[in-house]
This record gives structure tokens, sequence and C-alpha cells, in this order.
């Protein structure tokens, strides 16, 4: 897998500073896309060990939330596996930090596993997932963390325990 770029003390993809991985590979090639040069899976450098060594170090310090997978597109099948592990990891270093993915396949999709073999998997690691493509017809500046009016925030955890989507509350889950 490789990554597109890699954002330290980013305070616009998700909740209080975070760092933010954009992972190339897409498939959705929306028009009005910020990130275009990403859609290719060979943009980039490859995401080795020194530099998930180099993101997990970032996060380190108390003042940072989290971790925000961006692309690109995280939940592409060639992705898939290898953030599997990455977030995993992640989450044995740092318990009480949030992990936040966008991407522009749907909840309902990835948690029936109809989008790669671990769709579901990837799924079960995070927090907050921002899913919907973005639409540029529905474009709003206004929106937090999120592009257009179509794209959901959604509370992961209980969305999987409810089996339907269960919108972010700030106040309850990050």
């Amino acid at each position: 897998m490789n990554y597109a770029t890699i954002k330290y003390y980013d305070i616009a993809n998700g909740p209080g500073v975070r760092t933010s991985v954009f992972v190339s590979g897409c498939r959705h090639h929306c028009p009005g896309c910020f990130n275009e040069v990403a859609w290719d899976f060979g943009y980039g450098s490859p995401f080795d060990k020194p530099v998930r060594n180099e993101v997990f170090a970032s996060c380190k310090p108390d003042y940072i939330a989290g971790l925000s997978l961006l692309g690109g597109e995280p939940m592409e099948p060639e992705n898939q596996r290898e953030l599997v592990t990455f977030v995993q990891n992640f989450k044995a270093l740092y318990p009480k930090k949030t992990v936040w993915c966008y991407s522009g396949y749907l909840f309902e999709d990835l948690a029936a596993g109809r989008v790669g073999e671990h769709s579901r998997e990837l799924l079960e690691q995070l927090d907050v997932l921002v899913d919907g493509p973005f639409v540029v017809g529905l474009k709003n500046l206004g929106l937090r963390f999120r592009g257009s009016c179509n794209q959901r925030i959604l509370a992961v955890g209980p969305s999987l325990a409810q089996g339907a989507p269960v919108l972010w509350d700030e106040g309850s889950v990050e």
C-alpha cells in the first residue's frame, strides 16, 4: 500500500489535533474531488514500517486526539488488510485515542462485507466513519468534517450494535 501524504497536527479531519494518513488508490473518482492525485494506487510512497512508526510516534503526545484515515480510499480492497493491522497496532498503543475514517463507500456495504475481504474487520476497528461519496452538487463549505451534505458522520460501535447507521454525537463518541 502507498500513501499520498501524512498531515501532522491536523485539525480539519476530526475533533481535536490529529495525525491524518492519506492513502493512495480510489475507484470512486468523484467529480470535484480535492485529492485527485491520490486516485492512483501507485502514487506516493510505500507505507512501510519506518513510516508507520513515525505516525505512531506522532500520536504519542496527550494533546493528540487520534488518527484519521483518508485518501484516496482507505476502504479499497487493496488497502484494507494493511490498514487493519495498522489500526489494531494503533489501538494497542493508544486505547483512549480515536480512529476516524473517511470513505466513499456506505456503512451498510462495509458492514455487510461487500467491499473487499476485510471491510467489516477494518470497520470494527474504527470509532467514527464519514461515509458516502463526495457529490459536488451537494457541496457545503459550512459542514463540519465533511464536504457534501449526503455524507454521514457515524458512530461505528453503536452502528454495528444496532445493525443500522447511528449518527455521531460529538458529546458521546469521538
